[in-house]
């Protein structure tokens, strides 16, 4: 199974929010280069909302399905300095080491639904014109 996130349209004020996509089986590249900066194919909708996924000369059929827990995508912030902060400890054995142990993440969007495609790819086929029609 494969899973990635894609970004999807926000509202204003509002946390981004992406979408899972999950396919099933595998995806390998023609060089075996790897995914990462490639190109995966083309993610259109249909009028009734039904997903649909063109990778190379094939066609996935998907459906769009509710998490029922949204997950968080985090994006781990630099650490900040403590001597600004206002929440000062009585207890002397802070240290680099407790500090160090403390980080600050910051929600970069929100994932709510995936696409899920289950069924096997379909090939795409172009059939020759007739001549006369």
């Amino acid at each position: 199974m494969v899973q990635f996130a894609i970004r999807m349209p926000q509202a204003e004020g509002g946390c981004p929010e992406w979408t899972m996509v999950e396919l099933q089986g595998e995806l390998e590249t023609r060089d075996s280069s790897g995914l990462p900066g490639n190109r995966l194919g083309d993610l259109h909708f249909t009028k009734g909302g039904q997903p649909i996924v063109l990778i190379g000369h094939h066609v996935l059929h998907g459906k769009v399905v509710e998490l029922e827990k949204p997950f968080a995508v985090l994006v781990k912030e630099k650490k900040k300095d403590n001597k600004d902060d206002s929440t000062d400890s009585m207890d002397t054995r802070d240290s680099a080491e407790d500090s160090e142990k403390c980080s600050d993440y910051l929600v970069k969007a929100v994932i709510r639904n995936k696409l899920v495609f289950k069924n096997r790819p379909r090939p795409i086929i172009n059939l020759p014109h007739k001549k006369g029609h």
